[in-house]
């Protein structure tokens, strides 16, 4: 093994049979790399949690504490990118059968897999230390985001390889991520569940579209199942069979909430479809930001239409139109 210097350190890459001198700022930029940081624009799904926390209780707005919510949206990142750390280490080898993520560091052998391991514990203990200078409830859900992680990543358990549990599981962070954002306003009481379930299959559905549009990008089935051991059992037509399923089950819990508390966003009902439906589309082309979705800001028609509809429900959710409610008051025979 030849000698090294300071800046360098010898790696065996995980794809080939041959130690590979890796440069330690080439090491050091991987690290930074597996921890995903431009997944952060993710937190946007914690603005509903405050927004509804905001509405429903009503507290006065200087009661309301920036300082928390700062700290909780970093150690949201932190917690996230724990878990992306862990995901980049395990998914390495399955990543090099895919025409994208081959590239990615872990992939590529440019990894330290000891060091890794440590920067996702690191990362999770100062995470979970700031949640639990928030509250209790904050702590425990920041907790919950991470073993989430831990169960759709590690054996045995390994959820992203079994088939519709893959991207139930996965999904469950949109509930949580709206849990961490409600519990930055209030530590009382618990958001409506029937928004969190809402929650829960709105990311479904994002989640199922992701999937199908990695199943047609990869064309071919024998390389979908060796990339990702959940296509086995997965088709386009039960792919998108399944999007169905999860954007009917989202709008009916959507629809609970709007009857039981807030009638007016009946209003943003048709933005919300409309979003969907290009949300839809979009799964179809190549190389689409669907799956990527830290890409979706280069697409503006989606983003404009996404500020508009977030810009419609916090308005509704604020203004009572009385109106609205008289419309849809049940009638007596």
């Amino acid at each position: 093994m030849p000698s090294q210097g300071p800046e360098s350190a010898v790696l065996t890459a995980p794809h080939t049979d041959t130690a590979l001198p890796v440069p330690l700022r080439v090491r050091l930029r991987a690290h930074i790399a597996i921890m995903r940081l431009d997944h952060s624009i993710k937190n946007i799904f914690l603005l509903p949690g405050i927004a509804v926390a905001l509405s429903l209780l009503h507290p006065r707005l200087r009661d309301v504490r920036l300082l928390p919510i700062g700290v909780g949206m970093l150690s949201v990142t932190l917690i996230a990118c724990s878990n992306y750390v862990l995901n980049e280490l395990l998914d390495a080898p399955f990543d090099r059968l895919h025409p994208h993520k081959c590239n990615r560091p872990a992939a590529l052998g440019l990894v330290d897999s000891d060091a890794a391991y440590a920067q996702w514990l690191l990362m999770m203990g100062v995470g979970m230390t700031l949640a639990a200078w928030i509250g209790l409830h904050f702590a425990v859900a920041a907790f919950a985001l991470w073993v989430m992680g831990c169960i759709y990543n590690i054996r045995p358990l390994r959820t992203k390889d079994i088939t519709y549990l893959d991207v139930l599981t996965e999904s469950v962070n949109n509930p949580l991520r709206m849990l961490l954002g409600w519990y930055m306003v209030t530590q009382v009481i618990i958001p409506p569940t029937s928004m969190l379930c809402a929650y829960w299959m709105l990311g479904c559905y994002f989640m199922g579209l992701k999937r199908f549009s990695e199943f047609r990008e990869i064309g071919s089935r024998q390389g979908a199942c060796a990339y990702r051991k959940s296509f086995e059992h997965y088709n386009e037509r039960s792919l998108l069979g399944s999007v169905v399923f999860y954007a009917a089950m989202a709008m009916l819990m959507f629809g609970i909430f709007v009857v039981r508390y807030r009638i007016e966003l009946i209003l943003s009902f048709p933005f919300i479809a409309l979003l969907m439906a290009m949300y839809f589309d979009l799964s179809f082309k190549d190389n689409s930001a669907v799956q990527h979705p830290e890409k979706l800001y280069r697409e503006p028609s989606l983003m404009l239409t996404a500020i508009f509809t977030t810009i419609v429900m916090i308005v509704l959710l604020n203004v009572h139109v009385p109106m609205v409610g008289r419309i849809f008051t049940p009638s007596t025979w």
